[in-house]
């Protein structure tokens, strides 16, 4: 999927030279590439096209992109890989919390930037799910489908991210196992370290959020002490 020409990324900076680059590379890395200025032209784009992927830069005037990403996230599913300055974790870690599926920090290599979109796109496409074993995994009220690679309750889907999704997969191939934070650092495509075990982290507490009664203790998605999170369905 990353190769082709068919995949249509959303690109918005404020900064012209940056959008100008990033367009041309992209570009000829054989994606269709829109750009936008600013949160208001990003969100005119969304309303009439759809995109396989949104990088979006955190400081921009008017709208900021973490403000955007969490009212995006409100309606779509799009992955969003977020830029941000280099040395404010704090963005990163709120950038997460708020949908992203990844962040890079400025300044970058285009060729990172390609790298991670790449490694973003190959979570997205629904894995088959095993050969063996259960084709829906009960959660309390929640079940999750392993052929579609989603989550309702009752008649209503539970919209996942991208990482999400991809979580969800990686734990529903081994219920009852518990996956080291490194396997999933390493099966979601990230590689720089200390920052991205925490990116997990975070991505853990949103799904949380989306699977518990109560997150805070959480019955399905647990922590097992020394060995990783694990998912343990009824």
């Amino acid at each position: 999927m990353s190769e082709g020409g068919d995949v249509h990324l959303l690109i918005v900076d404020d900064d012209e030279r940056i959008r100008g680059l990033l367009q041309k590379f992209l570009m000829r890395n054989g994606f269709l590439v829109t750009a936008a200025r600013d949160g208001a032209q990003a969100r005119r784009l969304l309303g009439g096209l759809e995109f396989d992927l949104i990088v979006l830069d955190v400081m921009m005037p008017g709208e900021d992109g973490i403000s955007l990403t969490r009212s995006l996230r409100a309606k779509m599913s799009t992955p969003i890989l977020l830029l941000t300055a280099r040395g404010e974790t704090g963005n990163r870690i709120e950038g997460l919390e708020a949908g992203a599926d990844d962040y890079l920090a400025k300044p970058f290599e285009p060729k990172e930037l390609l790298l991670r979109i790449n490694a973003i796109l190959r979570r997205v496409p629904v894995a088959k799910a095993a050969e063996v074993g259960p084709k829906v995994l009960h959660l309390g009220p929640v079940r999750y489908e392993m052929e579609r690679g989603e989550l309702w309750r009752g008649a209503e889907q539970i919209r996942l991210t991208a990482t999400e999704a991809a979580l969800m997969r990686i734990f529903a191939v081994k219920p009852g196992e518990a996956v080291s934070r490194e396997q999933l650092v390493a099966d979601l495509g990230r590689d720089d370290g200390q920052a991205t075990a925490r990116a997990v982290d975070v991505q853990i507490t949103r799904l949380r959020r989306k699977i518990e009664a109560d997150s805070k203790q959480p019955r399905y998605l647990q922590t097992v002490r020394g060995a990783g999170y694990m998912l343990a369905p009824d």
